[in-house]
């Protein structure tokens, strides 16, 4: 179903009008709870304004926005990270359990040639671990860091793509 799936989604560059779009989705306490590693608080208007700022100006950064049937669904990125490139997406929960991640992520990965990649997911968030593994990413470790959404230590899967 690829092909029915691109005409609904496409990536884009991310664009400022974009971003009232991203911190209204980030609001979201479950989808906080479910991406664990966020925002120490996401209602903080000025603090995501800041850390928004710094992506768009970060040319090293990768990021796209998400399209869906025409609307902002998310959006997807690549950046380093303790010495390594590193993957990460976030799409708006009413979006979920449509494929608009794996399609999303898929598509993007398409465009990045750096090769090995890295990401991280919570170990309980089986829906993006299973993503990831759609995308061909692998289990390769484990660490664990503080939560702000859940105002405790979580752990996390570390995944990597090889090819």
């Amino acid at each position: 179903m690829r092909c029915n799936m691109e005409i609904m989604m496409m990536l884009r560059d991310v664009i400022e009008d974009d971003l009232s779009i991203f911190f209204e989705q980030q609001l979201d306490t479950t989808a906080n709870f479910m991406a664990a590693f966020t925002a120490k608080d996401p209602s903080d208007k000025v603090a995501f304004k800041a850390h928004w700022e710094k992506i768009l100006n970060n040319e090293t950064i990768i990021k796209k926005t998400v399209i869906y049937s025409g609307n902002v669904a998310g959006h997807v990125s690549s950046f380093e990270q303790f010495g390594e490139r590193e993957v990460s997406y976030w799409i708006g929960r009413e979006y979920w359990g449509k494929g608009v991640a794996t399609e999303a992520l898929s598509q993007f990965l398409d465009c990045i040639t750096i090769r090995p990649l890295y990401a991280r997911a919570a170990k309980d968030n089986i829906a993006s671990i299973r993503v990831l593994e759609k995308c061909g990413f692998e289990i390769k470790g484990e660490d664990k860091g503080y939560s702000n959404s859940r105002a405790e230590e979580v752990e996390e899967f570390i995944l990597k793509l090889s090819q």
